[in-house]
């Protein structure tokens, strides 16, 4: 009985001291959408520090915008990205569930002065 309960005793601590393991979206994610009967591939290259994430998001004309505002919280990702053409301004705020390799979402915008959103899904590469 006490080698039992010594036993358990042993397990319910390696539970308690071992933290579970968060999802980690550090690296290149790869979508593509199609809009107009063209297809954009965007790639998306993420760093993790704490609960900090930066990187970077491709646009037209293969540019990289800086994302902003990037945050980790267990498996949710937010990050916001600003764009500029013809002198006005772009915001979208994406927001996005990690599961292995791959991270799924919303991404939302205003267009016309109408919030919009769409769904996003890349794929680590």
């Amino acid at each position: 009985m006490r080698r039992r309960f010594c036993g358990l005793l042993a397990v319910a601590f390696v539970c308690v001291a071992v933290p579970a393991l968060a999802a980690d979206p550090t690296g290149t994610w790869k979508w593509t959408t199609e809009r107009n009967g063209q297809k954009t591939e965007t790639t998306l290259k993420l760093k993790q520090d704490g609960k900090a994430l930066t990187g970077t998001i491709s646009g037209r004309n293969n540019t990289e915008t800086a994302i902003e505002d990037g945050k980790v919280d267990g498996d949710d990702v937010s990050f916001t990205v600003t764009r500029e053409f013809n002198g006005n301004k772009f915001v979208q705020k994406y927001n996005g569930k990690l599961s292995g390799e791959t991270i799924k979402g919303k991404i939302e915008f205003e267009r016309n002065g109408e919030k919009q959103s769409r769904d996003w899904e890349a794929k680590k590469s």
